[in-house]
């Protein structure tokens, strides 16, 4: 039995690894070509998009009522057309994408300011107000070179997120085979 466990933890490491590792050069990719990120990252959610379409059609034929139906009917067509849109488009996609993640960050940048003041008194309030403060910054960087900056915007955020997540996973991989070889 404990050599059973001690087998598919090494194995499922192992994967955990391999993937880190993968993310990490992903990431290491994705912010230095990051226009070329962000066109992959446009089509991605053209392609969802377009799936979604699929999915609200096939939906509206098993709804009940006729209201039901069109409403599902007109959802997929909204949703075909702006898929559509941005895979035949990807650079205009790319840019209204990049322009949405920066209304996206300056209205979560409002929401953990307000949180950051709610929370004044409590321990690590002045963390969720730095990460409030950064987040404002980076929303007024995108916005303030906008269109422009959908060359290196999404990216560049995409990457930074893939790297450090992939670090983070190696780190936590490495600490759980470090904990079972110990305990072994």
């Amino acid at each position: 039995m404990a050599q059973a466990f001690s087998t598919d933890l090494k194995r499922a490491t192992s994967w955990s690894m391999a993937l880190s590792v993968l993310m990490i050069i992903a990431g290491i990719l994705a912010i230095a070509a990051p226009y070329y990120a962000g066109l992959t990252i446009t089509a991605v959610v053209g392609w969802l998009l377009l799936i979604s379409a699929v999915l609200h059609l096939v939906y509206a034929f098993r709804g009940g009522r006729a209201t039901a139906v069109i409403w599902e009917i007109l959802l997929a067509a909204v949703y075909g057309l702006i898929g559509f849109y941005v895979l035949t488009n990807l650079g205009v996609g790319l840019a209204s994408l990049t322009f949405a993640i920066a209304f996206f960050l300056f209205v979560e940048a409002i929401l953990e300011l307000a949180l950051s003041y709610q929370l004044r008194n409590e321990s690590g309030a002045g963390w969720i107000l730095v990460d409030g403060i950064i987040t404002m910054i980076l929303a007024f960087l995108i916005w303030a070179n906008w269109p422009n900056s959908s060359v290196w915007a999404i990216g560049v955020i995409v990457g930074v997120s893939m790297l450090f997540s992939g670090i983070v996973r190696v780190m936590i991989t490495s600490n759980i085979r470090r904990i079972t070889t110990v305990g072994a």
